[in-house]
């Protein structure tokens, strides 16, 4: 239970990751990944000249990070896999694994008498003549017996993933480039899609012999706005073909029992049905929408007639309570809400006695929700999954539906980290926008906000999906150091249900800006700090409402951090050749054919609204070879802001200086930021530093060495 209904990552939307635990495992073989900047202060004739003013700054912070970094070492997640009789966990040279109950005739034993972790995957094996810090593995997955391992790897800097298939106890090794999503039907029989260039339209079956292996086509999608994936039921019964365009969705069956049969038809797409499946039974327990306003309900179908003239309505969530996702955990159907004022909490259905649902409200501070996904010797009735907050790590929860019951952190002990949280204040607000809608605002922070209170605002707002509120070390710093930190859930988002996002796509894009301003006037008006304390950030198409109101009203922020930014919409909808520009025009709308769309993209585009005056500074950070924000428009956008700023103070007193406009440009593709620890340590560092130098604040002192 993600929040996020379809794997896959929307085409500009970036998932900073919680990936500190990855990033530790890169670190402690100390292959380095070297961070290249190539950076353009625009017109100016000196690489490098732009990033100067903070390097300084930067080394200081780097050294906090690191340390800030360490005290997070060791917070829960979903990386362990659990077999029927091994855990597999991942460490910097590969994959291992431990039996559950170690017996001293199958493991090895150290002189301290502790068995030893086996290796099942060196990466050195599959990476030849390159470091093994440059692979990163994504995503594991075990046969039902525990026969064979099938692993993701992805390399840092790219779109490049390769597939490994290992045969456990026998190490035979069998690998797939270009694989997504994959998953086990039987201990011999593997359904994956294969990605080309951004495109994932292709499901293939992998057949293991005796003899060899055989590769069968399954299914090719026509549309080239449907983007295709494969995942398994929860009970492991079904596997499931998902094919989903921006405003619909098909799925298809496969029954295990007999994974070479043709797939099985739920339900046609149709223009703006959405749809999701799980199984139960002989049924398929469905997350639809085609409730009151076109929101999420759980209908029930038979499986042998699954088709929408079956659908029988199951569970409609009260008036101002939208459903975000959807577990079947044993006899239960488990669900994902966010009430009026935006709290989290979880539905409980019995799939039985439907009417006997009941709700379990989760802690205020909660703001993300990520289920664990069972064992293979798992039990089926129990559902584990973690919360967290930008600012509170993530804790694990166990929900024993039969009888209600939830119960938090290890099995033994509470988790170490809740003791730390006594300081860490969630506010939930809400803004009235322009046209009456009141827009929802998470406000954390840990000392009093006053008018110089430092104030980071996040800002995503498109695609449906939720403005990232992952536990992350720098957030938590930043509030250890009087920072406040708002989220502002514009429209154009998930936060508030499929309405929220309608509202806000294409012709009602002006509206998320609408939003954005009037979060910040709420927060300045209730005294949480001023705009000369205020920093914007976003990433990927975040950055359309930033830069939008940067062009209408600059004197709300001091200072704008974007990475990888979405910017310039217009030519970049204009242009079919670009990878993503189909299938994202049912978002943003299609200026070729459609003149008013060209009209309204043209009013809020960024890069077509610059006009000489005072702006806030600046820090871009793009990739050289990211196809998702092409680097193109981010230069174009920069070098017209700041030959913009240049003619606003020309026009202006001496006095009234240039806003410093930095683009800083990584080497490679990889729009969601560096993969190594040293590249990741450097860009957050680069930050910290910007936001301290345009802000004018002191440091914090150096973080205290430890003694030896």
């Amino acid at each position: 239970m993600t929040v996020l209904f379809v794997l896959r990552l929307p085409a500009r939307f970036v998932e900073f990751r919680s990936h500190f635990k990855k990033v530790f495992l890169v670190h402690c073989v100390r292959k380095r990944v070297q961070c290249c900047f190539y950076t353009k202060d625009i017109n100016v004739d000196h690489p490098g000249r732009g990033l100067e003013r903070y390097k300084e700054l930067q080394s200081h912070f780097k050294r906090h990070l690191k340390a800030t970094y360490s005290r997070f070492a060791n917070v829960p997640d979903h990386s362990a896999v659990f077999g029927r009789h091994h855990i597999y966990f991942l460490e910097a040279d590969g994959i291992y694994r431990t039996e559950k109950k170690p017996h001293i005739s199958t493991a090895k034993k150290n002189p301290t008498g502790k068995t030893e972790p086996e290796q099942v995957l060196n990466l050195g094996c599959i990476t030849a003549g390159e470091e093994i810090g440059e692979w990163t593995v994504q995503r594991i997955r075990l046969s039902p017996q525990e026969k064979h391992l099938a692993a993701t790897l992805k390399k840092h800097a790219t779109e490049k993933t390769r597939c490994v298939i290992v045969t456990l106890g026998q190490r035979d090794i069998l690998t797939l480039d270009d694989v997504f999503s994959f998953e086990w039907a039987t201990d011999e029989v593997l359904f994956y899609t294969l990605q080309e260039g951004l495109k994932c339209q292709k499901v293939y079956r992998l057949d293991l012999t005796k003899n060899g292996s055989m590769i069968t086509s399954v299914y090719q999608e026509l549309q080239p706005d449907v983007f295709v994936e494969v995942s398994l039921s929860r009970d492991r019964q079904v596997l499931i073909i998902t094919c989903s365009s921006r405003s619909s969705s098909e799925v298809m069956l496969v029954d295990v029992t007999n994974p070479h049969l043709e797939p099985t038809l739920v339900q046609a797409r149709q223009p703006e049905l959405l749809y999701h499946v799980e199984h139960w039974r002989q049924n398929l327990i469905i997350l639809a929408n085609t409730g009151p306003g076109q929101e999420y309900q759980v209908v029930k179908a038979p499986l042998s007639k699954p088709s929408m003239v079956s659908w029988d309505t199951v569970f409609t969530p009260r008036s101002g309570t939208v459903l975000k996702d959807m577990d079947v955990v044993g006899e239960h159907c488990i669900l994902l809400a966010s009430m009026a004022n935006n709290e989290l909490e979880l539905i409980v259905v019995p799939l039985s006695r439907p009417m006997e649902a009941y709700s379990l409200q989760l802690p205020f501070w909660a703001c993300v929700v990520e289920s664990k996904r069972p064992g293979l010797a798992d039990q089926l009735d129990t559902f584990k999954f973690l919360i967290s907050s930008p600012v509170r790590p993530p804790v694990l929860y166990r929900l024993y539906a039969e009888d209600g019951h939830l119960s938090s952190g290890t099995e033994d002990r509470p988790s170490c980290f809740q003791k730390q949280q006594r300081n860490y204040i969630t506010k939930r607000l809400t803004a009235c926008s322009k046209d009456g809608t009141f827009v929802p605002v998470t406000l954390l922070h840990s000392v009093e906000c006053k008018r110089d209170t430092p104030l980071l605002v996040h800002v995503y707002g498109a695609y449906g999906q939720d403005v990232n509120m992952q536990f992350c070390p720098v957030k938590r710093f930043l509030l250890d150091q009087g920072w406040a930190l708002a989220y502002c859930h514009i429209r154009g988002g998930g936060e508030c249900g499929l309405a929220w996002q309608r509202q806000a796509r294409v012709e009602g894009k002006h509206r998320g800006v609408e939003d954005l301003r009037a979060c910040l006037s709420y927060l300045f008006s209730s005294g949480v700090s001023s705009p000369l304390r205020t920093v914007l950030t976003a990433c990927s198409a975040g950055a359309v409402p930033v830069g939008a109101l940067c062009n209408v009203r600059p004197d709300m922020m001091r200072a704008v951090i974007l990475q990888s930014p979405f910017l310039d919409v217009l030519g970049t909808m204009e242009d079919p050749k670009l990878p993503l520009t189909v299938e994202d025009r049912e978002e943003w709308g299609n200026p070729v054919e459609n003149p008013e769309h060209m009209h309204t993209i043209a009013s809020y585009c960024p890069v077509h609204n610059i006009t000489p005056q005072r702006y806030p500074s600046m820090l871009l950070t793009a990739s050289t070879d990211d196809d998702r924000t092409p680097l193109a428009g981010v230069l174009k956008y920069a070098k017209k802001l700041k030959e913009a700023a240049q003619t606003h103070s020309n026009m202006v007193s001496k006095s009234d200086a240039e806003p410093n406009i930095v683009v800083n440009i990584q080497p490679g593709a990889n729009h969601t930021g560096p993969d190594g620890w040293e590249s990741m340590l450097e860009e957050e560092a680069l930050r910290l530093a910007f936001l301290y130098n345009e802000l004018d604040l002191d440091p914090p002192r150096h973080p205290r060495r430890r003694k030896i």
